[in-house]
C-alpha cells in the first residue's frame, strides 16, 4: 500500500511540476516580439520589410504615413487605393511578416479616421495605435466598435501629446470600451515618468508595448538609444508585465536613425530581450 501511495504521490508531483512549467513558459510565449515600422521610417515600406526579415522578426506595427515604394509611386500608404493596400499586404505576406497593428494618424474629422480604420482593417491589423483628439473620443470609440479594431492609445512626451502621463491615458479609456493603451517605454522618461510606474498605472489596459530606451530622465530634446543602454529598467518592466498577466505585442522601436541603419540596433535589442525574458521566474 505504501508503495502504491508513493507512486501516486510521485505522479501528482510530476503533474504539478509540468503544469507549473507550462504556466511559466506560457506567459512569455504569448509575448509577441515585433518591430514598429517607424524604426525604418527613412526607407520605403518594401525596404523596411527586408530589414525586418533580416532581423528574423515576423511581426510589425505598420503606419499609414509610410512611403509605399517605387512600384506604388512612393505614395504614403494612407493615399493608396484598395488595390495598392492589397499590394502592401502582399509584400509583408511574401516575407511571412504579420501586420499585427497599424499606427494611424487619424486627422480632425470622422471621415479621415474612418479612412484609416479601413486601411488598417484591409491590412489585417488586430488593432490600431493612435493619439485621438480629446474632442473626438466618443466618435473614434464608436468607429473602433464598428470596425472591430480597438485603439491602443500611444504617448509622446509632455508638451507634444495630450497623453504624456498615464493618468491622461486612463481618462481617455474611461467610458470608452474600445480604448486601451500602448505603453511607450522610451517616451515616458522624457516627461520624468518611471516606465515601471507607468506600466503599473495602466494595469489591465495595456494592449502593446513600444520597446524603447532613453539616455536620461526629464529631457524632451534627446533622442532614444539602443534598448538596454539607457535609463529604462527593463527587468522591472518585464517583471511587472508578468505580474499583470500581460498578453500582447512588444514592438522594438527606434526614433533616432543610426548609421548605416537601425537594423544592427534592432538585432541587438532582440538579443537583449531574449536574454532578459529568460531570467523571469
Amino acid at each position: 500500500m505504501k508503495a502504491i501511495s508513493s507512486f501516486y504521490l510521485l505522479i501528482l508531483l510530476l503533474i504539478v511540476f509540468d503544469t507549473n512549467a507550462q504556466q511559466k513558459s506560457k506567459f512569455t510565449d504569448d509575448w509577441k516580439l515585433g518591430v514598429a515600422m517607424y524604426t525604418f521610417h527613412t526607407v520605403s515600406f518594401p525596404e523596411a520589410i527586408d530589414k525586418v526579415d533580416s532581423a528574423g522578426i515576423h511581426l510589425i506595427e505598420g503606419m499609414t504615413f509610410h512611403r509605399s515604394g517605387k512600384a506604388l509611386k512612393d505614395s504614403a500608404i494612407s493615399q493608396l487605393s484598395p488595390s495598392g493596400i492589397a499590394q502592401i499586404k502582399k509584400i509583408a505576406e511574401n516575407k511571412k511578416v504579420e501586420i499585427g497593428s497599424v499606427y494611424i494618424g487619424g486627422g480632425k474629422t470622422v471621415e479621415s479616421w474612418k479612412k484609416e480604420f479601413e486601411i488598417a482593417k484591409q491590412l489585417g491589423a488586430k488593432f490600431v495605435t493612435a493619439e485621438p483628439p480629446v474632442n473626438m473620443w466618443d466618435s473614434i470609440d464608436s468607429l473602433a466598435g464598428i470596425y472591430g479594431l480597438k485603439v491602443a492609445i500611444h504617448e509622446h512626451w509632455k508638451g507634444v501629446s495630450a497623453y504624456w502621463h498615464p493618468d491622461s491615458v486612463l481618462a481617455a479609456i474611461k467610458d470608452h470600451p474600445n480604448f486601451g493603451a500602448c505603453a511607450d517605454l522610451g517616451h515616458w522618461p522624457k516627461s520624468g515618468i518611471d516606465p515601471v510606474e507607468g506600466v503599473k498605472k495602466l494595469r489591465g489596459h495595456i494592449m502593446a508595448i513600444h520597446l524603447k530606451d532613453i539616455a536620461e530622465f526629464n529631457n524632451t530634446k534627446i533622442q532614444d538609444v539602443t534598448v538596454g543602454t539607457g535609463v529604462v529598467n527593463f527587468p522591472g518592466v518585464f517583471e511587472e508585465l508578468k505580474k499583470q498577466g500581460f498578453r500582447g505585442n512588444i514592438y522594438i522601436e527606434r526614433d533616432a536613425e543610426t548609421k548605416p541603419s537601425n537594423l544592427p540596433s534592432v538585432i541587438e535589442t532582440v538579443k537583449y530581450y531574449n536574454k532578459e525574458v529568460k531570467k523571469l521566474k
